[in-house]
């Protein structure tokens, strides 16, 4: 991450396509095709592990597996594993514009299962070639898959003594008797993967590089927490002691509580920090560029007290900082990281980030806001006080699109933006979201990337995610005529060219 360069954010889930939501099929392919044409150099997207809870990409059942629902079915059809009618009579959700997860769920396991009993996966070499290469979170995360299948998705917590406390006994017990159901699991790991770097290999051959994205916490009910209980701040009954979250602020009177388990980190200290050079180093196999999701917590992160009813009580406690990751540059090499730095801004924060070196982020709905009145300091979001190391966006997967955020700005703060941008009093909303992402690109940030939501001008029935709510959230999907406008493609490629960015 050396140049002037732009890219464009969004999930792999809101691609379009046939079969409910988007995923590494045709699709995935065309769009990388499309960001080459339009002068684009990234693609960033959201976490691709198997998603538990609330449809969260950042509550996974495992930080290294791959979410089965992105597997292409249509490769499948290819192959000869399932057929077009069967993908055809499968109730995927009657909307092309939103995710339907329960249909997803409850109607899509069933052909990834024919599709495993149609192949003939234990004759392949490439799969045991894979299983081996891959035996360090491989098997627990599909013992963990096929044990939750048999307490109908129950937690861990709830399973019986010997497979909640990963007893060699039990689980060799469970193995015998669940053979091909743990097979299953390893399947679909082995179609996702070989389908990823398929695809990954296709968009860095069109020069389109991908930017992933990793949570700082893994979920309470993972594969990660079942089988590696010393990594966090587990009781002896494999409950936290306590979880992560964020302090009440302007936007949460209560806070937010996220629930995560909090790590052990003088465990992860005394390890060398195995775990999260393992985890690292297959992020930077699977992507170009990592970016890092709440970068602030590694400085400080906030604890609160398992079984709490909010964040209230929680408190700050210092993290590992700059250390860890010198100890994973030591062990890796160089990495192209984004630093997630947004939240409460600390000089602590600020010193870890400059230490690392990695850039950090800018979000333009941050910088107009009552920091940015005359006669007070500017907010650090504002273009001109950018230096170039660091990346620019409109908006994040968690923020309202730059449409619906301008829809709901005060008179005054939508007065300083028209001026910020030169525009007259009667300039649209739709003409101030174009002026904000021309002022993107044309900031001395090295990395500028733009939801296409914004490129699209919608408004907030295509927010991606509205933070500390359930129920509406990782659904929204691109239509084939929105991610292939030839109208679009040719203002992004002029963005590009304009102000040097590819």
């Amino acid at each position: 991450m050396s140049e002037r360069t732009c890219g464009v954010l969004l999930p792999l889930f809101s691609l379009p396509g046939k079969y409910g939501i988007g995923g590494l099929s045709k699709e995935a392919y065309a769009y990388i095709d499309y960001l080459k044409k339009a002068g684009q150099t990234y693609w960033q997207i959201l976490p691709v592990g198997p998603t538990s809870f609330g449809d969260s990409p950042y509550q996974s059942f495992s930080t290294f597996a791959g979410n089965p629902y992105f597997i292409s079915l249509q490769e499948w059809i290819r192959q000869g594993l399932l057929t077009k009618q069967e993908c055809k009579e499968v109730d995927f959700g009657e909307d092309e514009s939103l995710i339907d997860y329960e249909k997803q769920y409850k109607n899509r396991y069933p052909l990834l299962q024919k599709a495993f009993a149609r192949s003939s996966i234990k004759k392949d070499s490439r799969f045991r070639k894979f299983c081996k290469k891959n035996r360090k979170w491989l098997k627990d995360y599909c013992l963990f898959m096929a044990i939750k299948d048999s307490y109908d998705g129950k937690s861990f917590l709830e399973w019986e003594e010997g497979l909640r406390f990963h007893q060699k006994k039990a689980l060799k017990q469970f193995q015998k008797a669940h053979h091909e159901d743990i097979l299953f699991h390893a399947f679909l790991q082995f179609t996702f993967f070989r389908e990823w770097f398929r695809f990954k290999k296709y968009a860095n051959k069109k020069g389109i590089r991908i930017i992933g994205d990793i949570p700082i916490y893994v979920s309470a009910d993972s594969a990660d927490a079942w089988a590696n209980p010393r990594l966090f701040q587990f009781d002896d009954e494999r409950k936290p002691t306590r979880v992560a979250g964020c302090p009440p602020d302007g936007f949460s009177a209560e806070g937010q509580l996220w629930g995560n388990p909090l790590y052990d980190w003088d465990y992860h200290r005394a390890t060398g920090y195995e775990w999260w050079v393992d985890r690292m180093k297959s992020c930077l196999r699977m992507y170009d560029v990592v970016r890092i999701d709440h970068f602030r917590g590694f400085d400080a992160y906030y604890s609160i007290p398992y079984g709490a009813e909010n964040a209230i009580d929680g408190e700050w406690i210092e993290g590992p900082g700059a250390e860890l990751f010198s100890v994973l540059e030591s062990k890796l090499g160089e990495m192209d990281i984004i630093a997630e730095d947004l939240g409460l801004q600390t000089d602590s924060v600020r010193e870890m980030v400059a230490q690392t070196g990695y850039p950090n982020m800018k979000v333009l709905q941050f910088a107009f806001g009552s920091a940015s009145k005359k006669g007070r300091t500017p907010s650090e979001y504002l273009p001109f006080t950018y230096d170039t190391n660091c990346v620019v966006y409109t908006g994040t997967h968690d923020s309202e699109t730059m449409l619906g955020y301008l829809s709901h700005c005060s008179k005054a703060e939508l007065k300083r933006i028209r001026r910020y941008l030169g525009l007259e009093r009667d300039a649209t909303l739709e003409a101030m979201v174009r002026g904000l992402i021309r002022i993107a690109f044309s900031s001395a940030a090295d990395y500028c990337m733009i939801p296409l939501q914004d490129y699209l001008a919608l408004g907030n029935e295509a927010r991606t995610n509205e933070p500390a709510t359930l129920g509406a959230n990782w659904r929204w999907r691109a239509t084939k005529e929105q991610l292939f406008s030839a109208r679009l493609q040719k203002e992004m490629k002029r963005l590009a060219r304009a102000y040097w960015r590819g």
